[in-house]
């Protein structure tokens, strides 16, 4: 059994070693947000100061370890088995979990999911002891204050962050504005002074405590000068950075980075035994039950638990370089970035949600209430917050999401808050604070114009709703597999290694098929908004329009072929997977519309005068494709869903051949809008004009025979009857778009031959 307990305890740490690749992408990337988003630096430089933070942030994370040891459960009243069985549990949910919102681009948090799953697995591993007859009840075996206070500790930072960022960036804001630069003079000196101090006193003198190398002469020292330090870096750091600015050094730039660091180092600090300290509790685990436990794994008590961590230097670095070099390859990472930044971005950009009726209604809410603050205002009050608060003065450097005021405010305040949390012993969620503050300053700061808050508050609630998602289903997934192991065994471990390796290597690769088809268009979204170049805007956005709406339009031609072929084959299986892709594929319609109508926003006035109508009505039409096609499967899913009567033979053979004309429409005008040849969309409108007429000529026959036929193929043949119509106003909206298409492309072939995608590389 010993050999057993050895597989498990190497299996804890490779599955720390995917968990810190894993956790990087969706938490030590909040310390990179802040300076990407404003661009403070090249990415190579912010990812070299974040690892020098991380390296020191580890050395000084061995105090929070004990959360894993004891601030859970009592370790005093289980058994080696139960304890290795609770570790097992958390480490496979916590890889599924954390592998899967980082996937769907959703920030959850590393800290609330191990907290929960440490916490359901000892709750169902509980109950099976005292169901077992131990004369013990639920507060002899958990922890239940350590608990309360770290689960209270989590989601009250969400207000206080949120609370924080809000107040700390109104007021940067009222004392620097937008355009900042004529407002730094000798505020800069002060606004880093305070910050490098607040930089130094949390982490420094509040972490101090738990760095492995600190003696205690040295640790009461500190302590008892904590005030005499805090005024001496306060005044050398402002005039330092006075200094630095009169010698016309970017100071701002340098408080991003020193704010970076400092959330690094809090980040390591704090977060870092989320991901290993189950393994490294489950190998002291191991270490006193080989040295005591005397063959008796069931019945082995883990006090030794209670005892301070002492965790060695070298795991603590190794996972600083894991965490580094997964942070600079990390493809999720990226994706989970590009949440957190596009809902801060003081431009409007890809607003990823959608909207609400919760967010409708804090909407309409807060525009009421500021109508009312604005109507008690004095005039001459207003005006100067008015001047203070001007967005059209923002000063952000090129294809920068927020200025570097906000990201000076974001890094500094989120690492005091985790780095005064750590300092407490308490695990905070540095993807709720980092988050939340992120919000808070980006709401400050007016990001969330009227034609933005709708989709942005959605996405908080959105995220914020993920993290409650994680709590309940770490909670929930931990217990049953924690039973499951408690009753089935070792074979029930190895059973669970493979399924948590087989769902980690497909996640993966279906992570990789969608980014890669996500990256063109982004790229291109990006190019058109963040060009300064007017010439160049038309002919990318053109591009894009063009690649998105051949997209819809091959889509709806295979959707066209499958619906048509599962309704004469009598296939209901293909008809519910079609109402679904069609349902999505709305939302898809409808994101890149919105997407297209900004970057309509960054052409000439004349240009989008001149393109807006084709372009509006281009849409449309797509829309309304879409719309015939879930008409169509609507009514032949009811049919054959209901088990009615299939399409009798000799319809059958003529809606194939219908249904290949239609196929080879979609075809040509997909070719058509490859080869930009316009020419020859007078000739396809007409070819349009021909399968008209052949739809309405089937049509009323298969009418006449709905009149005059057998009473029992009325039913097929209403079927045959609406498919017919909507396959008829379907090419009518082809030939509408044709017309569309060649008005969008005219000016283009009139002033420069047409770009591809490959010219963006």
């Amino acid at each position: 059994m010993e050999i057993l307990f050895l597989c498990v305890v190497i299996f804890l740490f490779l599955l720390a070693v995917f968990d810190l690749s894993v956790g990087v992408s969706n938490d030590a990337v909040n310390f990179l947000n802040s300076a990407i988003g404003s661009r403070a630096a090249s990415f190579k430089r912010v990812l070299i100061v974040a690892s020098i933070g991380v390296f020191i942030g580890a050395a000084m994370s061995n105090g929070m370890m004990d959360i894993a040891r004891h601030g859970i459960f009592r370790p005093e009243h289980f058994s080696f088995y139960d304890l290795i069985c609770i570790f097992m549990a958390v480490m496979v949910t916590d890889i599924i979990l954390l592998d899967i919102f980082n996937s769907l681009g959703m920030p959850t948090s590393t800290t609330v999911s191990m907290v929960f799953e440490l916490l359901g697995a000892t709750f169902v591993v509980a109950l099976i002891k005292m169901a077992g007859g131990i004369d013990l009840g639920f507060n002899d075996l958990l922890n239940t204050e350590k608990a309360l206070s770290v689960i209270l500790g989590i989601f009250l930072s969400v207000a206080i962050a949120f609370f924080f960022g809000t107040v700390v960036q109104f007021l940067s804001r009222m004392i620097f504005s937008f355009n900042y630069r004529s407002n730094l003079k000798w505020k800069i000196g002060i606004f880093g002074g305070i910050c490098a101090t607040a930089i130094v006193y949390f982490l420094l003198i509040k972490g101090a405590k738990d760095l492995t190398f600190m003696t205690p002469e040295v640790k009461g020292w500190i302590k008892a000068h904590t005030g005499l330090i805090i005024l001496c870096c306060f005044g050398f750091f402002t005039i330092l950075m006075q200094l630095l600015h009169i010698c016309k050094v970017n100071v701002l730039k340098i408080i991003v980075l020193m704010g970076t660091f400092s959330l690094a180092m809090a980040f390591a600090g704090n977060d870092l035994v989320n991901f290993i300290g189950v393994p490294l509790s489950g190998l002291a685990s191991y270490q006193d039950y080989i040295a005591n436990g005397g063959g008796d794994a069931h019945g082995f008590l883990m006090d030794s638990l209670n005892g301070p961590a002492n965790t060695p230097i070298y795991f603590l670095i190794g996972a600083g370089v894991i965490m580094v070099v997964s942070l600079a390859t990390s493809k999720k990472a990226k994706n989970v970035t590009k949440t957190e930044i596009g809902l801060g971005s003081q431009q409007g950009g890809d607003e990823m949600f959608g909207s609400s009726r919760i967010s409708r209604r804090l909407v309409r809410w807060t525009l009421s209430f500021l109508n009312w603050v604005r109507g008690i205002t004095p005039p001459r009050v207003r005006r100067w917050f008015n001047r203070r608060f001007n967005v059209d003065e923002t000063i952000m450097d090129q294809g920068a999401s927020f200025d570097l005021i906000r990201g000076s405010v974001n890094l500094v305040l989120a690492g005091a808050l985790i780095a005064f949390g750590t300092s407490l012993k308490l695990p905070l969620s540095t993807t709720f604070v980092t988050f939340m503050v992120a919000m808070g300053t980006s709401l400050a700061d007016r990001a969330w114009g009227r034609e933005s808050a709708v989709f942005r508050i959605t996405g908080v609630i959105s995220v914020i709703g993920g993290w409650f998602l994680t709590a309940g289903a770490a909670f929930i997934g931990a217990g049953i597999i924690v039973a499951a192991m408690h009753y089935g065994g070792h074979w029930v471990m190895f059973l669970l290694a493979a399924l948590t390796i087989f769902l980690i290597i497909r996640s993966n690769r279906r992570f990789s098929k969608k980014n890669d088809a996500e990256n063109g268009g982004d790229a291109l979204f990006q190019a058109i908004i963040t060009t300064q170049d007017k010439t160049q805007t038309w002919p990318l956005l053109l591009m894009y329009i063009t690649e998105q709406q051949q997209g819809f339009l091959a889509y709806a031609e295979e959707k066209y072929r499958d619906i048509t072929a599962a309704f004469i084959g009598d296939n209901a299986g293909v008809l519910n997977k079609a109402e679904s892709s069609l349902a999505k594929q709305k939302t898809v319609l409808k994101n890149a519309r919105r997407k297209e109508t900004l970057c309509l926003r960054h052409l000439t006035r004349e240009m989008a005068i001149e393109k807006s109508t084709w372009f509006y009505l281009s849409n449309n039409l797509c829309m309304n494709i879409l719309y015939n096609l879930r008409r169509i499967n609507e009514v032949c899913k009811e049919h054959v869903e209901n088990n009615f009567m299939p399409l009798p033979p000799r319809y059958a053979t003529e809606c194939e051949l219908l249904r290949t004309r239609i196929s080879t429409l979609f075809n040509d005008t997909l070719e058509l809008m490859k080869s930009g040849d316009i020419a020859a969309i007078s000739v396809l409108r007409r070819h349009c004009d021909e399968i008209k007429d052949i739809v309405s000529d089937t049509y009323h026959r298969a009418h006449d025979q709905l009149r005059d036929g057998d009473t029992s193929a009325m039913a097929v043949l209403y079927v045959y009857v609406n498919m017919l119509q909507e396959t008829q106003e379907m090419v009518s909206s082809i030939r509408k778009y044709l017309r569309a298409f060649a008005k969008l492309r005219d000016s283009e072939f009139r002033s420069r031959p047409a770009l591809s995608s490959a010219s963006l590389e």
